[in-house]
C-alpha cells in the first residue's frame, strides 16, 4: 500500500441486499470505485474449498454447488437476532455483513493508496432502530468507525440533486433486491429536506424471483414427476440463480426459455428442464407485489403533503426498478415518465459518497435534513376506543419528524407509595402499545413513595440522533433522580466484548489474525476520566435538550460540537474532549 492511514478520508458505502459499492472522492466530486471494470460487488459471502472466506461474484458462482458453504441476502436478517450457518460454523449478520464492508474498504484503501477508516453506510429508510444499530456494529466489526448513517433513498436525492439550484420536489422509489422505501424529499437552496417517507423491509428483488422459483418448481412436480425437489437444496440452489437470470432478461425480452439439465430422475429415468415463461405472466404474478408499493407511493405524497402534480421529478433507485412494469405503473399514477439515467445500481453509493465529501469538510453543495420513518413513545394507562386500558400507545417523537429530535412529555406515578416504573419504549404507530414493536426497557427504582401532591410527575425525553438511534432519559422532578441511556435490550444490539470477539473472529478468518482492532472504541474510551466523560454526558443531554429551540446557526454549530465531542471521547482525546464541551456549555449558556 502506497500510504498510511489517514484519519480525514472518508467513503461512502451502499450496503446492498444483492449487490454493494464504496465510492471515494476524488477532485472533490465522487467516484464508485471500479476493479476490472465493475462497480458492483455481490452481497454474497462464502467459503471456498480450503476454507478461505470469499466474497463477491466468486461466492455468488459457487452458490449453487455449495450452498451450505455461502450466504446469500444476509440484508434482510439484520437485526433479527438469527444466525445463519456457513460451513460448520454459524455466524451472526453484523459478522456476514462485515465481511462485505472489509471487501469493500479494501477496494477503495487500493483505489486511494492509503488504509481507510472511517465511512458513511446506507440503510433502507424504513430500516428500524435495531436494523440500523447492526448495521453500525457490522461497520465496527469491519474496521470503520461509522461517521453517519444515512437513509438510501436521501442518498440517492444527493447523487441527482446536490448541485441543483432553486426548490425542487422529488419522489425517490428505491426498489432493492431486498427492501423497498419511497421518499418525498424537497431541496432548496443546497438544503435537501426529507419530507415523508413509507415502505417495506421485506419486499424486492428476493420476493421476484422467489415467484419465478414457485412456478419452477410447480412445473417439476406436475410436468415432470419430481415431487421431491423441494427438498433437494441443491437444486433449489440451482432454480434459485435460473430464477434470478430469467427476471433479468425478462426486462429485455417478452420471455425467457429456462433450461437445466440433469435436475432429478423418475424411475431411473433422468428429467431436464425445459420451461418458457412470459413477461405478460411474471408481470400479473409480480402485481400484488407493485400494488403494495403503490400503497407506500399515496401514504409518503399524503403524509407531506403533495400532490403528483406538484413533484419536479420521480427517481428509480436499486437494481428491480429496471422491471419495465414497475416504470410504466409509476408513469401512469403520477402522470410524469420517472428518471434512471444515473444508474440505478449506483446512485445510492453516489450519494454516500456525497454526504462522506460533506463530513469531511468538502463543498459538496449540499446539506442533509433527514427525518425517522417510524414513530417512537411508550406505553401509559388510559383509555383505547373509550374504553379504560393499560397499555395505550403515547407518543413522543412522531413518525417523520425532523432529525436529530428530542421531545419529553410528563407522567405520573398510578398508586400511592409506587416506588418504580416500568418504562417501555415501542415504536410503531398502532393506538394499542402491546401492537407496537417493543425495542428496550428501562426500570426506574426508588422514587419518592409518596405522590406528589404538585403534580410534578416523572419527564420522560426521547432523544433520536442522526443516524435514527434512539436514547431516552427519564428525570423526577421532585428529586431531581434520574436514569439515561440508550435503549436496553433492543433486538439485535450487541454488547462490547460480543463485538470485540466478532472483530477478532472477522479478522482471523480474513488473514488478519493478531492484527488490530481498527476502531478501539472502547480501550479508547476507558482511556477518559470518569468525572470527565458524566461531564460530556450531561453537557451532550442538555444540548439534545435545547436544540429545538436553538436558532438555527445555533443548532448547525451545536450539532458539529455534540459530534466532534461523542468522537473524542470515543477515542480518548481527554483534552480535546474538554475543549469541545466547554464550546459548547458556552452556546448553552445563552440559550438556557
Amino acid at each position: 500500500m502506497a500510504g498510511g492511514a489517514n484519519d480525514s478520508d472518508i467513503i461512502g458505502i451502499d450496503l446492498g441486499t444483492t449487490n454493494s459499492e464504496v465510492a471515494i472522492i476524488e477532485g472533490g466530486k465522487p467516484t464508485v470505485v471500479r476493479e476490472d471494470g465493475e462497480a458492483i460487488l455481490p452481497s454474497c459471502v462464502g467459503l471456498d474449498d480450503a476454507g478461505t472466506v470469499i466474497v463477491g461474484q466468486q461466492a455468488r458462482n459457487q452458490a449453487a454447488a455449495a450452498p451450505e458453504r455461502t450466504v446469500l441476502s444476509i440484508k434482510r436478517l439484520m437485526g433479527s437476532g438469527t444466525q445463519v450457518r456457513m460451513g460448520t460454523d454459524a455466524y451472526s449478520p453484523q459478522e456476514i455483513s462485515a465481511f462485505i464492508l472489509k471487501a469493500l474498504k479494501e477496494r477503495a484503501d487500493r483505489a486511494l493508496g492509503r488504509d481507510v477508516r472511517k465511512a458513511v453506510i446506507t440503510v433502507p429508510a424504513y430500516f428500524t432502530d435495531a436494523q440500523r444499530q447492526s448495521t453500525r456494529e457490522a461497520g465496527e466489526i469491519a474496521g470503520l468507525t461509522v461517521v453517519r448513517i444515512i437513509n438510501e433513498p436521501t442518498a440517492a436525492a444527493l447523487s441527482y440533486e446536490s448541485g441543483a439550484a432553486g426548490s425542487r420536489t422529488l419522489l425517490v422509489y428505491d426498489l432493492g433486491g431486498g427492501t423497498f422505501d419511497v421518499s418525498v424529499v424537497r431541496i432548496e437552496e443546497g438544503v435537501v429536506e426529507v419530507l415523508a417517507t413509507a415502505g417495506d423491509n421485506q419486499l424486492g428483488g428476493d420476493d421476484f424471483d422467489a415467484l419465478i422459483l414457485e412456478r419452477l418448481n410447480t412445473h417439476l412436480e406436475t410436468e415432470l414427476g419430481l415431487e421431491h425437489a423441494r427438498e433437494d437444496r441443491l437444486l433449489q440452489a440451482r432454480l434459485r440463480q435460473a430464477a434470478e437470470r430469467a427476471k433479468i432478461e425478462l426486462s429485455d425480452r417478452p420471455w425467457v426459455r429456462v433450461e437445466e439439465d440433469h435436475v432429478g430422475s423418475v424411475d431411473g429415468e433422468a428429467r431436464h428442464l425445459a420451461w418458457e415463461l412470459s413477461r405478460a405472466d411474471f408481470e400479473r404474478d409480480l402485481q400484488p407485489f407493485v400494488d403494495r408499493s403503490l400503497q407506500a407511493v399515496t401514504t409518503a405524497l399524503q403524509d407531506a403533503a403533495v400532490r403528483p402534480s406538484q413533484l419536479d421529478r420521480v427517481l428509480l433507485v436499486g437494481g428491480s426498478t429496471r422491471i419495465p412494469r414497475i416504470a410504466s405503473v409509476l408513469a401512469e399514477r403520477l402522470a410524469q415518465e420517472p428518471h434512471g439515467e444515473v444508474d440505478p445500481d449506483l446512485c445510492v453509493a453516489l450519494g454516500a459518497g456525497v454526504q462522506a465529501g460533506i463530513e469531511m469538510g468538502q463543498d459538496m453543495q449540499a446539506v442533509l435534513v433527514d427525518i425517522t420513518p417510524y414513530t417512537f413513545g411508550t406505553r401509559a394507562a388510559g383509555e383505547l376506543y373509550g374504553e379504560p386500558y393499560a397499555h395505550q400507545f403515547v407518543p413522543l417523537i412522531r413518525r417523520n419528524s425532523k432529525l436529530p429530535a428530542t421531545r419529553t412529555e410528563v407522567f405520573y406515578t398510578v398508586f400511592e407509595d409506587q416506588e418504580e416504573v416500568d418504562i417501555k419504549v415501542y415504536q410503531g404507530e398502532d393506538p394499542d402499545a402491546l401492537k407496537n414493536v417493543e425495542i428496550g426497557t428501562f426500570l426506574f427504582s426508588g422514587l419518592n413513595r409518596h405522590r406528589d401532591a404538585h403534580g410534578q410527575g416523572l419527564l420522560f425525553t426521547y432523544s433520536l440522533d442522526l443516524d435514527g438511534l434512539l436514547h431516552v432519559h427519564a428525570r423526577e422532578r421532585a428529586t431531581g433522580r434520574e436514569i439515561r441511556g440508550v435503549v436496553e435490550n433492543a433486538l439485535g444490539r450487541s454488547t462490547d466484548e460480543a463485538l470485540g470477539a466478532a472483530r477478532e473472529r472477522v479478522s482471523a478468518l480474513w488473514g488478519e489474525a493478531g492484527g488490530e482492532s481498527p476502531a478501539a472504541a472502547g480501550d479508547a474510551a476507558a482511556a477518559v476520566p470518569a468525572d470527565v466523560a458524566r461531564a460530556v454526558e450531561e453537557s451532550l443531554a442538555r444540548a439534545e435538550s435545547a436544540l429545538d429551540a436553538a436558532p438555527a446557526e445555533d443548532r448547525e454549530e451545536m450539532i458539529d460540537l455534540m459530534e466532534d465531542l461523542r468522537d473524542a471521547v470515543r477515542e480518548g482525546r481527554v483534552d480535546q474532549a474538554s475543549e469541545l464541551r466547554g464550546k459548547l456549555d458556552e452556546i448553552l449558556f445563552y440559550l438556557e
